[in-house]
């Protein structure tokens, strides 16, 4: 019997963090990496390396380690690695999941790179989540509609719209836009929801900072995955940073269990861009 990810997560639901299990966090992974398309993807052996000059986002510029058995000749790669981060101009950071080799994260903690922005991977099954309450939305299909709005929900600079114009340009799979909004006041929350095979991954979460802790961010999932579940997808999964309590109690509140969890490391002293 195949054991999906979202029977692993709901499994753990009540028992903390659990022991993951490495192919589902390989594919995760890999509909992680389709749905957040990185414009340069290199490999060093099993590790890979994505680049993105348009856009500062560490999932779409990091080093991430694929296999927990490569893990020879650690420093030489380090340091090609470093040399094809500075030509873009970049912090060198790894992504370490589970799987990361463990010497490597040895050697990181050994030479004092510090461990940063933890990430919840969670999953669910649709058709146990409480997804049907609220209005139903329709994706837009304007991208540059939707790029405004993500840019001024989650507050950042305008001059990023190009980057993220891309980046959901390159997304391969089928995809929806989903922004909620008020005539009077403009964008209130915004998501992004990709469709890959039976999976339907939520990214760009967001409500607006001044009208947070009103319902909105729950809608526009609801929304999202509605939409995702009339298309065939049957399992949602998502990422959201530990340190984000409100919105880890909002997904679990739907229904979402966790199932592996990650974090960035980079050199002491170095910036990182968010």
């Amino acid at each position: 019997m195949v054991t999906t990810a979202a029977e692993c997560a709901a499994d753990n639901a009540e028992e903390g963090p659990p022991l993951p299990n490495l192919a589902i966090v390989r594919r995760l992974e890999a509909v992680g990496f389709r749905a957040w398309p990185a414009a340069s993807i290199q490999y060093d052996g099993s590790w890979q390396i994505r680049l993105t000059a348009g856009h500062p986002s560490k999932r779409l510029n990091s080093v991430n380690p694929l296999d927990p058995s490569d893990h020879d000749d650690i420093e030489i790669r380090i340091e090609r690695a470093a040399r094809r981060f500075d030509s873009y101009d970049r912090p060198l950071v790894f992504r370490q999941t589970p799987l990361a080799p463990k010497p490597l994260e040895a050697h990181l903690d050994a030479h004092g790179w510090r461990r940063f922005d933890e990430t919840i991977v969670m999953t669910g099954r649709i058709d146990a989540l409480d997804i049907d309450g609220g209005m139903d939305h329709l994706p837009l299909k304007d991208v540059g509609r939707y790029v405004d709005a993500s840019i001024a929900v989650h507050g950042r600079d305008p001059a990023l719209k190009p980057g993220l114009t891309e980046v959901l340009s390159a997304i391969r799979p089928p995809s929806g836009l989903f922004v909620l909004e008020e005539e009077a006041t403009g964008p209130l929350s915004t998501a992004l929801c990709v469709h890959d095979n039976d999976l339907a991954g939520l990214f760009e979460l967001a409500t607006r900072q001044d009208v947070r802790r009103a319902g909105y961010g729950r809608d526009v999932i609801r929304a999202a995955l509605r939409w995702a579940r009339h298309r065939g997808a049957q399992t949602a999964w998502l990422q959201v940073e530990s340190a984000n309590i409100p919105a880890v109690a909002l997904y679990k509140g739907l229904g979402f269990g966790e199932v592996y969890r990650y974090a960035y490391r980079q050199k002491p002293n170095g910036g990182s861009d968010d």
